[in-house]
């Protein structure tokens, strides 16, 4: 408590306007013990990293996939994702672990820029606790250990938001520059950055004093540049047939828009083990508390509740008209980790913001022992929690056994086809040694993911073919072809306590229609 309580002296002298010089050393204090207790998270986190058991999971994969071939749009994401992987991997090699260490490194940098936010709206006791807090959230140390698009999409929110707080107190061409491309980057890691547009309108909706704001060049300025930086995605998705597009719609899911409470429900609770229980709690009390008392509601308190709200609000809408997935109002707590902080220590809520740390923690450090001895245990009822995470390098090595008896039959295999997502993800990576060219099978003039798009099978693939698949081929296939050798069917481990099938056929004499 010693740390805090000179961070808090630190806030008390700005606001008084005294001592500057001794203000600006304890806020430089202030900041370099929150640098030194996230480096100490970012330790820990290298260490979980290099000893994970998991495989890459399919979307993992994927984005490995397209990083190997760099260009400005794919088929489910846009680009930054697999720019960000290709940097890192030119740095440091292929390996699971190097093509992961992004994910971990971005939360440090968001867990950062979230510091920097609480410091302007609030003070640096605020910050350090909120910055902390959001570095060991559970959904955090969840995808501290995973890339996925949300990393890149999270990092640039914060620093949007950062530059947006920063341009409300004091406009500057370097803010109005930071905040365009955090909103071109974050379109660039996932459409959900256009939330940020909506979340600022309603916030100058709820905060009439701010909309003389409006009348200066600076937002629209940076709205202008975060747009053109989207500009190149958005035209390759035009050459395209808009298939980035196209799949967000097929995700959101609205043909005959049905009526599912269940799923918004499903939606709300996941949330509790996404923020944290005791922090997700506090922050539904928070909105019902300013819902109640708008009047009383602080400034800062009302432009985190305009950057929070409204996506939890929107996707659990998503959800009662289809289905929404956790991880879909993620930016909603960049400000909402500074919201309830802030709340929770002006409200005196001292046992359960420390209960929310201890809880977090111990998820964090759970988060960690199960990917370490991923695939060693299982849970009564459940069974093994991570099977699902594991098997892709087995089913590479079971595709190499099958190549390896071809050869030796005198037969050598020539091309290798799969009619899943999955295994076409997972081979891409793990079997990309092999010297056979692989490709997907597409059931349909429309493709139904990157590799059917960029690696769909035609006649002018080498025979014979083997196919792998994760059930019994389907006579719509096997009938394109005169030839078709034995199946096989393999029960593959997926860890010390779970299997899944794979299916082998060889294939010959494919008849194009």
């Amino acid at each position: 408590m010693d740390v805090q309580q000179d961070c808090v002296s630190a806030a008390h002298l700005a606001r008084d306007g005294k001592s500057r010089r001794w203000t600006a050393a304890l806020r430089t204090r202030c900041f370099t013990i929150f640098l030194c207790l996230l480096a100490v998270i970012a330790a820990l986190r290298l260490i979980a990293l290099a000893a994970n058991g998991t495989d890459l999971y399919m979307d993992e994969a994927q984005y490995w996939a397209w990083s190997q071939d760099l260009s400005l749009g794919y088929f489910s994401k846009p680009p930054l994702v697999a720019w960000i992987i290709h940097g890192a991997t030119a740095v440091c090699g292929d390996g699971e672990a190097c093509i992961r260490l992004p994910a971990l490194l971005l939360h440090l940098v968001t867990a950062t820029l979230i510091y920097g936010i609480a410091v302007r709206l609030y003070d640096a006791d605020v910050a350090i606790l909120a910055g902390l807090g959001y570095a060991l959230l559970p959904a955090v140390s969840l995808s501290s250990g995973i890339i996925s698009t949300d990393v890149p999409l999270l990092a640039a929110w914060a620093l949007a938001l950062y530059a947006f707080v920063s341009l409300l107190s004091a406009p500057t061409l370097r803010d109005t520059t930071l905040l365009a491309l955090a909103l071109g980057l974050g379109l660039n890691a996932k459409y959900a950055m256009a939330y940020f547009i909506l979340c600022a309108a309603i916030y100058f909706l709820v905060a009439p004093e701010r909309r003389t704001f409006l009348k200066q060049p600076h937002l629209w300025l940076a709205l202008a540049g975060g747009l053109a930086l989207i500009v190149p995605n958005l035209l390759w998705n035009a050459t395209n047939g808009f298939v980035t597009v196209a799949h967000t719609a097929d995700n959101a899911n609205w043909s005959g828009i049905p009526f599912h409470p269940g799923k918004a429900a499903e939606f709300l609770l996941a949330q509790f083990g996404v923020f944290g229980p005791i922090l997700f709690g506090a922050l539904l009390a928070i909105v019902w508390r300013a819902a109640r008392r708008p009047y009383d509601t602080a400034a800062p308190d009302k432009l985190l509740l305009a950057f929070s709200v409204p996506i939890l609000v929107l996707v659990t809408t998503q959800g009662l008209i289809s289905r929404a997935h956790a991880n879909w109002a993620a930016p909603a707590y960049v400000a909402a980790i500074v919201l309830v902080t802030a709340a929770m220590m002006r409200d005196r809520a001292w046992s359960w913001l420390r209960a929310s740390f201890a809880i977090n923690l111990s998820i964090a450090v759970l988060i960690a022992l199960a990917t370490w001895q991923a695939g060693r245990f299982s849970l009564p009822g459940i069974g093994d929690p991570l099977a699902r995470t594991l098997g892709n390098r087995e089913l590479a090595a079971a595709v190499k056994d099958e190549l390896a008896a071809a050869v030796q039959r005198g037969q050598p295999i020539r091309s290798l086809l799969t009619d899943d997502r999955e295994f076409a993800a997972a081979l891409s990576y793990y079997a990309r040694d092999i010297g056979v060219p692989m490709q997907a099978w597409r059931d349909g003039p429309v493709p139904r993911s990157h590799f059917e798009m960029t690696r769909p099978f035609t006649a002018a693939a080498p025979e014979p073919v083997l196919l792998v698949s994760p059930r019994a081929p389907a006579p719509t296939l096997t009938g394109r072809f005169e030839s078709v050798g034995p199946k096989i069917a393999r029960a593959l481990p997926t860890g010390d306590h779970a299997t899944r099938t794979v299916h082998f056929s060889l294939l010959a004499k494919y008849q194009e229609r």
